[in-house]
């Protein structure tokens, strides 16, 4: 396989298991960032490695921690399955040259992946990623040989989490807790630090199974059907749970419904305003709902915008003081932890937020569109086109756009991801974009009217 293949997206490299992700491309990305760390960091700081519960991920796991130790370096393997935001905070509490986490996130089963976590604990940027690439096809010369050792990030990552939930406060609820990892990464991880605090959980789907149960690793309304039957047979219960790494969420409340990320990030920005005494910024994506906005104004906080994918997320927020910053599809961390999403700490202050304000999630929602007096709607379509149908339509919205859509005029075009555009009224806008990790065209509608959206998304499909 040629290095031109090998193509990083907003979170690492993925590819078909047997077809482009081989242990032949494996070793060309593994050299490459073992040249990066020996140039940044030396060959003194270790280097871990991680995996997911995904078909063969264990195997390129191993493959790769004896290559890295064969040109010289100390080696940390986890012993078992890591969800990816323990491995980057073990990436920065070790003192490390960087970590290497082999999954494929949310994906289908049929791919894998590699990511790079530098020693910050958050996605690599495209600087670095870039370097990364150059670096592929270098041969290094002779070196001693390195180390290799099996370690284990529970207690670590669990003691940190403790200093920053209020676990005393959670074991006040009288709600049951309910539990879905997908047959992934999570299983083992969110429940044990509960079930280490005395609280139950109720838990389904907790084996590992590369298939996924037949449904993908991603903790979407549409996958989450039999789990929101288990909440509402535990009435009064929330629901929990993560996608194939657990770096992403999904919470059920007590009447069975999926409350999008959107409003969840609401929910908590609201939660470690009001009762955590949180200081700093909000940092969304362009793909970001207005009711983020709104409630960052009724604060009087600022707001930073970046473009979607974490890594540009988790950038803004080493640079900045913040509260709480995330993206739309369900990634979110938080100031006081590390610049990586983490979906178990965003389903443990979900908890926490239930716990101090002594209300459902329910009447968090509830109390959400009170504040900003709004309900707004968000709906994401995503096109499969191919290579010119897609550059084709980005060069349509980009460079001659319509003055309108559906009736409502453009009133401000940002072009910081894709295309987005604010229209009339300052309550509607449309974002297309390319998706960085699926060969996707996703387009993107915030409203508060439905009609609109349906009827937008078919005047852009006919210019399609």
């Amino acid at each position: 396989m040629a290095k031109e293949d090998i193509k990083f997206g907003t979170d690492g490299y993925r590819a078909i298991i047997g077809e482009k992700f081989t242990f032949e491309n494996v070793e060309l990305i593994v050299k490459s960032i073992s040249c990066y760390a020996k140039k940044h960091y030396g060959i003194e700081k270790p280097l871990l490695v991680g995996y997911d519960t995904r078909f063969m991920a264990d195997k390129f796991a191993s493959f790769a921690a004896d290559l890295l130790k064969t040109l010289g370096h100390k080696v940390l393997l986890s012993e078992s399955y890591i969800p990816t935001p323990a491995l980057a905070f073990c990436a920065k509490e070790y003192n490390s040259a960087g970590a290497l986490m082999f999954t494929a996130s949310h994906n289908p089963p049929e791919y894998c992946g590699i990511k790079y976590i530098p020693d910050y604990a958050g996605p690599a940027t495209s600087d670095i990623t870039n370097e990364l690439i150059e670096n592929l096809g270098l041969e290094q010369g002779d070196v001693k040989e390195g180390t290799l050792t099996l370690f284990n990030a529970k207690k670590d990552y669990f003691a940190h989490l403790n200093t920053i939930i209020d676990f005393e406060k959670i074991k006040t609820l009288k709600t049951t807790i309910c539990f879905d990892p997908l047959y992934a990464t999570a299983n083992g991880w969110f429940d044990e630090i509960l079930k280490e605090h005395n609280l139950d959980v109720k838990i389904i789907h907790n084996w590992r199974d590369p298939l996924f149960g037949g449904c993908m690793p991603e903790p979407k309304d549409k996958y989450l059907g039999e789990f929101k039957f288990l909440v509402l047979e535990n009435h009064p219960a929330v629901g929990f749970s993560n996608d194939g790494d657990a770096d992403r969420y999904a919470i059920i409340d007590e009447n069975g419904y999926f409350v999008t990320p959107n409003e969840v990030m609401a929910i908590l920005l609201n939660h470690l305003l009001k009762y955590k005494n949180a200081k700093g910024s909000l940092v969304k994506t362009v793909a970001g709902s207005l009711m983020l906005d709104k409630i960052a104004e009724h604060y009087g906080i600022d707001v930073i915008e970046t473009a979607v994918g974490f890594k540009h997320v988790g950038e803004a927020m080493r640079n900045n003081q913040t509260v709480i910053g995330g993206e739309e599809s369900g990634g979110l961390s938080i100031g006081s932890h590390i610049p990586e999403k983490d979906g178990i700490l965003a389903n443990l202050l979900m908890l926490e937020a239930v716990a101090y304000s002594g209300k459902t999630i329910v009447e968090l929602r509830n109390e959400i569109s009170e504040i900003i007096n709004a309900k707004y709607i968000n709906k994401r379509f995503d096109l499969k086109l191919t290579e010119e149908e897609k550059s084709k339509s980005m060069d349509l919205f980009l460079n001659n756009p319509p003055e309108e859509f559906y009736g409502k005029k453009i009133k401000n075009i940002c072009k910081k991801d894709g295309v987005k555009f604010y229209l009339e009224g300052g309550n509607d806008w449309i974002l297309i974009r390319f998706s960085g990790t699926e060969p996707l065209l996703r387009i993107y509608f915030e409203s508060l009217d439905a009609g609109f959206i349906d009827s937008a998304y078919n005047e852009i499909r006919s210019l399609i």
